[in-house]
């Protein structure tokens, strides 16, 4: 770490050798080999896989636990802050890009493969009583009928839940700039339980999707991209809220002020962003 000759704030700080990534790349490894043996039925998948897990774990709260000691002992300056936003910036966009990719499967198969088959001569091509239409109940007999999930009740609860939370934790961001920490406690902990209530409906609306509407990952197309996009999309509440509930209890033992609270910002625009996915997924997927 360098200072300028007039005694300015630092260029940048540069982190001690660090054991966390070599760790991450342990727990890679296993995974790699863990997903290979649980899909090939080996009996030693799983094991690995908790293994992969376990050593996961150790390298989140090790590392993040680093990066918080660093941050609270003033290490870190305006230069290392801007660095983090860009970050978190560009995180986010490959977020965006990464649920694009399914967004846009469902619009080729939707609005462009789909009348595109139906010009075709099915019953020489296809097969007989082919109907271009959607959902596609696909080729007779390759899977069983199902019932498209609509848009209610649990979809626009959940819609609500989402919505909600992002009221909520924009109120507890409020807080912190104003000091007032109970508010801050309180609201930030209300995002949290929305986003575990979100989940809940959302493992409710599969058992409900499995058991009741027939409709499963294997139901063709829409059972392919409605279990990726809403899966995919739970996958990311859950990690907000881990985020959101490690926030909780670093403000809880003191961290963060009115002027320096990075760390909170950064859990709030990934949950915001998640908020905004989540909105384009019941238009596209539940209502269209």
């Amino acid at each position: 770490m360098s200072s300028s000759a007039h005694g300015a704030e630092p260029y940048y700080y540069v982190p001690d050798p660090s054991r966390w990534p070599m760790i991450g790349s342990i727990a890679l490894t296993l995974f790699g080999f863990g997903m290979a043996g649980w899909v090939n039925d080996a009996s030693w998948g799983p094991w690995v896989l908790a293994a992969f897990l376990t050593v996961l774990t150790i390298m989140f709260f090790g590392w993040f636990s680093t990066v918080a000691a660093e941050s609270e002992g003033g290490r870190y300056n305006a230069r290392v802050d801007l660095s983090f936003r860009w970050s978190m910036g560009w995180f986010i966009f490959s977020e965006v890009m990464f649920f694009g990719a399914f967004f846009g499967a469902l619009f080729y198969a939707r609005v462009l493969a789909m009348p595109w088959l139906g010009d075709l001569d099915h019953k020489a091509l296809l097969w007989p009583d082919f109907s271009a239409v959607w959902p596609n109940a696909g080729p007779s007999g390759a899977f069983d009928a199902f019932t498209k999930m609509g848009p209610w009740p649990l979809p626009t609860l959940n819609t609500a839940l989402l919505l909600t939370s992002g009221v909520t934790l924009t109120i507890a961001h409020h807080a912190l700039k104003d000091n007032h920490r109970g508010k801050v406690l309180f609201w930030l902990m209300a995002t949290v339980v929305l986003g575990a209530i979100f989940m809940g409906v959302q493992a409710y609306e599969y058992v409900h999707a499995y058991q009741d509407l027939n409709l499963k990952l294997t139901s063709g197309i829409y059972g392919s991209t409605f279990f990726m996009l809403t899966g995919f999309h739970g996958f990311h509440v859950t990690v907000g809220a881990i985020m959101l509930l490690v926030i909780w209890f670093r403000y809880l033992r003191g961290h963060f002020t009115p002027e320096r609270h990075f760390g909170f910002e950064a859990a709030a625009w990934y949950w915001h962003f998640v908020d905004v996915v989540w909105l384009g997924l019941y238009v596209v997927v539940y209502w269209l």
